[in-house]
């Protein structure tokens, strides 16, 4: 039934062992943001009420990546931080599949039969708007039928909205892409989180007297609006204050777009340490300066109102 790819999902399935049935979720769950968070404790309590193990399958990848021609994904966070988050829910098992032409082509008929093979399903608990198989065919009512036919309940859980909008992975890329970190945090339930590599860039923050860390981000991230942030920056475990500026840095023309963390009361080697960020406050937007020593003035102003608004947070 299974071509290599194919036999390459069974493979990411057996990497877990089901004890007992499941009540089951699946999804990206990219940010794993209010939302989602409901409808994995959704899944949870289910499981619990029916003596069930609760049981999530998250895409490593987006399916669009396969279903769209040049579709370039913007993600929340990576797939391990997904993992952690969703683990830290309570949830019994995380399964994550890689989602490959193989798994596109496979019929709903065949995807729940793997599902009930593998993860001893005997609830699916989605979203209203939820499909799977081949074409999206495996709808609410398709699902349910199956369900009939091969021993599995379906569950449907109402979104969450906040005001008139459904929290949704998009509304938090849009709210980042205008800067408005609050909103971003408010839909997600937590600051958003940004990590990177410290690597070696052109020392020109330390000739200015603010000596930064350059933060070499995987390509496919959600970046926020350029300009300037207060951060919280984890070093080594340790939560410290900064300031993160995004940007092509325009008063240096010609420079490619930087990421750098200016690291509050802080004088260390972080080269090659991974750093995680968390955004707290959009200060302001990118400027192009006139001269360094503008830069400099502005980078003061910067350090005084970050301090200020990492104080309140």
């Amino acid at each position: 039934m299974f071509s290599v790819d194919g036999q390459m999902v069974i493979e990411e399935f057996l990497q877990v062992s089901a004890q007992k049935d499941t009540a089951v979720s699946i999804g990206v769950f990219d940010g794993v943001h209010l939302g989602h968070q409901s409808l994995l404790l959704k899944t949870k309590e289910e499981a619990m009420s029916r003596r069930l193990l609760s049981a999530v399958i998250t895409f490593r990848n987006h399916p669009r990546t396969v279903l769209t021609p040049g579709f370039k994904p913007r993600y929340l966070m990576g797939v391990e931080r997904r993992l952690e988050v969703i683990k830290a829910l309570g949830v019994d098992l995380v399964v994550a599949i890689s989602f490959t032409p193989a798994v596109a082509s496979l019929r709903a008929r065949e995807f729940v039969s793997l599902l009930r093979d593998r993860l001893k399903m005997r609830l699916l608990v989605t979203g209203p708007d939820f499909a799977l198989g081949k074409n999206r065919e495996g709808d609410i009512a398709t699902l349910s039928k199956l369900g009939g036919e091969m021993g599995f309940e379906v569950t449907c859980v109402e979104p969450v909205q906040m005001g008139e909008q459904p929290i949704s992975s998009t509304a938090i890329r849009d709210a980042l892409a205008e800067g408005d970190v609050a909103k971003a945090r408010s839909l997600l339930g937590r600051p958003f989180e940004l990590k990177g590599r410290v690597v070696v860039g052109d020392k020109r923050g330390h000739l200015l007297g603010f000596p930064t860390a350059n933060l070499d981000i995987e390509e496919d991230r959600a970046l926020p609006a350029d300009g300037v942030y207060a951060t919280t920056v984890y070093v080594g475990g340790v939560p410290r204050p900064s300031v993160t500026y995004f940007g092509p840095r325009p008063t240096f023309k010609g420079l490619k777009h930087s990421k750098e963390v200016y690291i509050l009361d802080f004088d260390g080697d972080l080269y090659g340490q991974d750093l995680t960020i968390e955004l707290v406050a959009r200060l302001r937007g990118d400027i192009s300066f006139a001269s360094a020593d503008e830069l400099i003035d502005q980078m003061h102003e910067d350090v005084s109102k970050a301090r200020e608004a990492l104080a309140k947070a």
